[in-house]
């Protein structure tokens, strides 16, 4: 199976595009949901709670993880590539989704200034920053943590008057803070469930990326050219759940991402 992690539910809506882009295969989902949110915990912390996650997904059988969380990739993923991989496991993979966004979110733009609405925690990593570099050096780019959209999602409140109320406060802090931006991306996998509310905040001009699409049509890719991890990647068309917290709670919570009838195995570490 293809191991999908995030800290929550907002992997969800990673997984939505992996399945409809890649329908073929097998995947298995963990969300810690027990632990979450990450966006404001310390380096350590989630580099501790993303590796356990990972070793479960690779005891499961999972030779290919991804770490559908913007948070563990900017803060666990090179980590977990650099140390861990090659001492314990190397014959399996772990893909992040900050990587693929950064490579491709330039050619969105044409005025060479975007913004991107993420996480605390993915704000002070500076992943995003240091990534886009690589492949656009001359791009301007704005990050915004937005501490209250989580919550939002997390708590059933979009389409609310108050969740009006704190898109439209953070969108125009952001844009305050480069008026030239013309692309924003959505750099938490939350925030595709707030995209009205951001698209109403947002001047008709300025064009909001979610990374949903970009990250599936990367790992078709990936496996396009590592045609030996995709050979040992079974292809039956299945998901599978597994949470640290109660099944009842991932159902209640899958649901406000769009998904009925989930059952989902709990598991503690």
């Amino acid at each position: 199976m293809i191991g999908v992690f995030d800290s929550g539910f907002g992997g969800l809506t990673i997984l939505q595009k992996l399945r409809h882009t890649l329908p073929q295969y097998d995947y298995l989902y963990l969300g810690d949901n027990a632990r979450a949110p990450y966006g404001s915990r310390s380096f350590e912390t989630i580099y501790r709670y993303t590796l356990q996650s990972v070793r479960e997904l690779f005891h499961r059988g999972c030779p290919l993880v991804i770490l559908a969380c913007n948070t563990a990739s900017a803060k666990a993923l090179r980590s977990i590539q650099q140390q861990v991989l090659p001492v314990e496991f190397p014959d399996r993979r772990v893909l992040g989704i900050v990587r693929p966004t950064a490579e491709e979110i330039g050619n969105f733009s044409k005025t060479g200034h975007i913004g991107i609405f993420a996480t605390a925690g993915t704000v002070s990593s500076n992943s995003y920053v240091l990534e886009i570099s690589h492949f656009f050096p001359n791009l301007k780019v704005t990050q915004h943590a937005c501490p209250m959209w989580v919550p939002l999602v997390e708590y059933g409140e979009r389409g609310t008057e108050g969740a009006r109320f704190f898109v439209k406060k953070d969108v125009d802090q952001l844009l305050a803070a480069d008026p030239e931006i013309d692309t924003v991306l959505l750099a938490c996998t939350h925030y595709p469930l707030l995209e009205d509310e951001i698209r109403a905040a947002l001047p008709p001009h300025v064009r909001l990326v979610v990374q949903g699409d970009i990250v599936a049509d990367k790992t078709l890719d990936y496996l396009k050219r590592h045609v030996d991890m995709e050979n040992r990647l079974s292809k039956g068309g299945s998901v599978h759940y597994l949470t640290t917290d109660t099944a009842e709670f991932f159902k209640k919570g899958a649901f406000r991402f769009g998904m009925e009838n989930i059952s989902a195995e709990s598991l503690t570490f």
